[in-house]
């Protein structure tokens, strides 16, 4: 591909951003839903005016860098101030939805005759939810207060406790398939990808921390920032840990332990939105319009009782640990995003598992699509019915 094709796609990609942006802010539909929805229409699904090549190659780069920054700006929610606040509020509606959602789609797919593997897997990857997506809805919104930070560090969370029940169910499956399943050893793998991950983001973070507020505000911030944010992906990639969460637990040291913990926050959200627009645009031009038809009922179901059992899980769990009422009522319903840590999962269960690959990616993919395009809607509507939003 020449190097004037590939300008020209960013061109047109960054402008199709811009209309997404204009539209969203006169319409009910949020940015990132039309952005999926314009990849949808300029990708291999749709006009392919987007080679399926520029999307192979470029994908993968941009998502990584994209969720990299996300993390980062989530960490400055998870500071230790904010844990000592809302701590236990966070920990118990965020283990509430976790176990909500996987209980929900394992045992209804058990009890509808789908295979007792594929039931634990999906119900292992349903949980699994879209930090980019429901940041910037929270950031399209102007979203402030307890709600939206509460939501946005449920979000965070998120990647620890879904690694822990993937290699869980991962190690169960295999032991229930007649393979070498370790199911201890798949807890302890867990444990150790979720270690490892905050481990980078900590080491990387105290660093950082030091260094920010001696370094002049202006280029030389966002050369620091950016710097240690990609620094932190890359080794996290090269790790075999998660980039988000690891960039994550670099945030929410520097916002910890940083005296001008505000700059280089507010030097990658100066930036983000480009690599947002290329990420989001170029997620919706990765979905698979044809896997629609592979799904049957075992998609319906699946996605059925995700959102159910993300919105009761949700409440029962601020239910248990006293949130406010208005937590209870509304915080699951804008916790339905679903996006790449899901197509993740479902790529390396179809790594590990073969012959239930089709299955597993149709479902995830094809939910994937429904999730990311409707659901950023819900959590728009609901930051504004209670309030949070400008």
């Amino acid at each position: 591909m020449s190097q004037a094709t590939i300008l020209l796609i960013l061109g047109a990609l960054f402008l199709i951003g811009l209309l997404a942006d204009l539209i969203g802010r006169q319409t009910f539909l949020p940015r990132v839903t039309l952005l999926l929805i314009g990849g949808i229409v300029v990708g291999p699904s749709g006009f392919s005016l987007v080679p399926a090549e520029f999307v192979e190659e470029w994908f993968p780069l941009l998502a990584d860098i994209a969720l990299g920054m996300i993390g980062f700006l989530l960490g400055e929610k998870i500071t230790i101030r904010a844990i000592r606040q809302r701590g236990m509020i966070v920990f118990g509606i965020s283990i509430g939805k976790v176990v909500g959602a996987s209980v929900s789609v394992c045992l209804a797919l058990w009890l509808c005759g789908a295979d007792l593997q594929v039931a634990l897997l999906l119900g292992a990857i349903a949980p699994a939810t879209a930090p980019a997506a429901t940041y910037d809805v929270v950031r399209e919104t102007g979203a402030k207060g307890e709600f939206a930070d509460t939501l946005l560090s449920v979000v965070a969370i998120d990647d620890a406790w879904g690694l822990l029940l993937f290699t869980l169910a991962l190690a169960t499956a295999s032991a229930l398939g007649g393979g070498q399943g370790d199911v201890a050893g798949g807890v302890l793998a867990g444990f150790g990808e979720v270690g490892g991950s905050l481990l980078l983001g900590i080491g990387l973070g105290v660093p950082m921390a030091f260094l920010t507020g001696r370094i002049r505000e202006g280029e030389g911030t966002l050369a620091e920032a950016l710097g240690l944010v990609l620094v932190c992906t890359g080794l996290a990639i090269h790790l075999a840990v998660s980039p988000i969460l690891a960039a994550m637990a670099m945030g929410s040291t520097v916002a910890s332990l940083a005296a001008h913990r505000l700059r280089p926050f507010h030097a990658i959200e100066e930036i983000e939105w480009p690599f947002l627009i290329l990420f989001f645009v170029l997620a919706g031009a990765s979905l698979e319009i044809e896997r629609f038809a592979a799904i049957g009922g075992i998609g319906a179901i699946y996605i059925i009782t995700r959102s159910v059992g993300l919105y009761v899980g949700a409440r029962t769990g601020a239910r248990v640990v006293e949130a406010p009422p208005v937590m209870r009522r509304w915080l699951g319903l804008a916790l339905l995003p679903q996006a790449g840590v899901a197509i993740g999962m479902a790529l390396i269960a179809a790594q590990r598992f073969p012959e239930l690959a089709e299955v597993i990616l149709s479902v995830v993919l094809a939910s994937t699509m429904v999730f990311e395009v409707t659901a950023p809607v819900v959590t728009r509507r609901v930051l504004r019915l209670v309030g949070a939003a400008e």
